[in-house]
């Protein structure tokens, strides 16, 4: 199975505040994250980071890496450079890229960090997976929910757990309700 997250941001003390994370520390978040990781993620599962793993962490990023199940996959986010110069911690990803497309099921998806208004056979169908907006109501959120077939992975809004893309559709559609009340 796909499955779907961005913006992690593990060990970023400034995520909590930001996102208003339900976490006092990032020990708690870190550990509450991993944990979520792993209940939903099975060992043959393919999840795909779309950017911001870690950011400003005490820990390594390894330590993290080696804690996750799955095969894991990063497309590049603004606050990976740490993250893509440890050699280490690369050696835990099957595929690295700043965008990638992929198949999931009879969908084809491109993943991308950055939301965009045209993708890859944006007018036939297929969808778009994005981060860096966090769980944010501004103006890129103001375009991006028009757009039909763009999704936002970001961890707020899918409970902190890498989601399906069916999930992703509806935690969409349940996150944004929800901030326009």
């Amino acid at each position: 199975m796909n499955l779907y997250i961005a913006d992690l941001h593990f060990g970023h003390r400034n995520a909590i505040t930001f996102d208003h994370r339900p976490f006092a520390d990032c020990d708690e978040m870190d550990m509450a994250m991993i944990k979520l990781w792993n209940v939903r993620v099975a060992p043959d599962d393919h999840v795909y980071i779309i950017g911001d793993f870690a950011h400003r962490a005490e820990r390594d990023e390894v330590w993290y890496l080696k804690k996750l199940c799955g095969h894991k996959h990063l497309v590049i986010g603004n606050h990976d450079g740490k993250l893509l110069q440890n050699e280490k911690a690369m050696a835990y990803f099957e595929s690295v890229d700043k965008m990638m497309g992929i198949k999931d099921g009879e969908e084809q998806i491109v993943l991308c960090h950055y939301p965009m208004v045209e993708w890859y056979k944006s007018r036939h169908g297929s969808w778009l997976i994005y981060g860096h907006i966090h769980g944010n109501k501004d103006e890129t959120w103001q375009i991006m929910r028009g757009i039909d077939h763009a999704l936002n992975a970001g961890a707020c809004i899918n409970n902190y757990t890498p989601a399906s893309l069916k999930e992703l559709i509806r935690n969409n559609q349940t996150y944004y309700m929800k901030r326009e009340l």
